[in-house]
This record gives structure tokens, sequence and C-alpha cells, in this order.
């Protein structure tokens, strides 16, 4: 079984119908009970860095996805869920992260030209960094997925598996371990997202 944490913040039903549609079973919780019960957790999140982080203390579900992820339990974070893994935000303000992966979360105003929109909103492809990581098993580089997001994962070299072209190189995707993120919406990247939830689905 799979847990999607409903921490308030989480595009929570377009994400359930994902894996509905690739036949996982997906329980979207708020108990610690079911994060322990749970094969693999997804920890979705839509919205600013710091109201997230603050959610995920307050509720205690960041201690208990981090124990979870510590005990070797696959973890993905989708989106805004992906920035969470790493150690700081600076989204109008410094806030902490879970620190599951090293790193920060910068605008990506400092990095892109003065003419690109904000936020990066479309369709990019994938550059896999290195050799392709397992939760790509089932796409091909240069496939396209959706992006929606103005800051962007940084100071994580080490861990990043896939970059997407915005003017800039920027974080597509990390992992490092049994944890894993994506900076895309992959419940919004038609096949090539669905291929992505399946391939992490069969992670060991």
């Amino acid at each position: 079984m799979i847990a999607l944490v409903d921490y308030g913040v989480g595009n929570l039903f377009s994400l359930k119908s994902s894996f509905d549609a690739i036949g996982e079973s997906v329980l979207v919780t708020n108990k610690e009970e079911d994060l322990k019960a749970a094969d693999k957790i997804i920890l979705p999140g839509v919205g600013a860095f710091g109201d997230a982080a603050k959610k995920l203390k307050e509720t205690g579900l960041g201690e208990i996805v981090k124990e979870e992820a510590k005990s070797g339990k696959p973890l993905m974070g989708i989106c805004l869920g992906m920035q969470l893994l790493l150690e700081t935000g600076y989204e109008y303000g410094v806030y902490e992260g879970l620190g599951l992966i090293p790193g920060e979360v910068r605008p990506i105003q400092d990095v892109i030209p003065k003419d690109y929109k904000i936020p990066h909103i479309g369709w990019n492809p994938l550059q896999f960094v290195g050799e392709p990581n397992p939760i790509f098993r089932y796409i091909k580089e240069g496939d396209c997925v959706y992006f929606v997001h103005s800051f962007y994962a940084t100071r994580c070299a080490s861990s990043v598996i896939a970059t997407a072209e915005y003017g800039a190189p920027l974080t597509a995707a990390v992992a490092k371990d049994n944890v894993y993120g994506c900076q895309f919406h992959p419940e919004k990247s038609g096949t090539v997202g669905l291929n992505i939830l399946k391939a992490f689905c069969e992670l060991k």
C-alpha cells in the first residue's frame, strides 16, 4: 500500500487518480499508523515552502516521514514536496526543510534570463544526469513532463538525476538512496508521468 500524505497543501485528487490509473492502491492519510504501515510514501505539495514546512512540523507528519525514510522505506516528493526534502528553502524568508537530501531551494529568477516568464509553466524534455535512475526505467531521455514552479533545487549536484532547460538547466529530479523527488508533476505529465509513478511503485 502507498500512503499519500495529507497535510493540507497537496494536489491529492489528481495524484490518487494517477495511481488508480496504473492499478496501484493509494491511501490518502494524515495518520501516523498508516504511514508506518505503508510500503511507500508520496509527499505532495502545492504552494509556498514556508507554509508547507510549518504544517508538516505542526502536524508532526514531517518527523514521521523522516523516520520512515531513514528506515529505508521508498519516499517520493512531488513539486513542493520535492523541495521540502532538501535542507533549506529561501522563499520569502528562510525555512528549514526535512533535510533528507542535501541542498537548498532558491528562486529561478536568480539563474534564468530576465525575459523568461515566472513561474515556469509548461512541458520540457528531461535530460538525465549519469546513468538513468530506476524511476526512469519506463521512459527515455527527452521525454517531456509538465512543470509549474518559481523556485528550484540547487547545491544538490550529487543527488540530481535529471534536469530540464528553461533558459538555464534547472533541477528536474533528485534521488538519494531510497528518497526521490520530482520538481515536475507526474500526475499532469500523461503517459510519461504515469510510467515514472509505475517505476516508483516497483521499487523494493
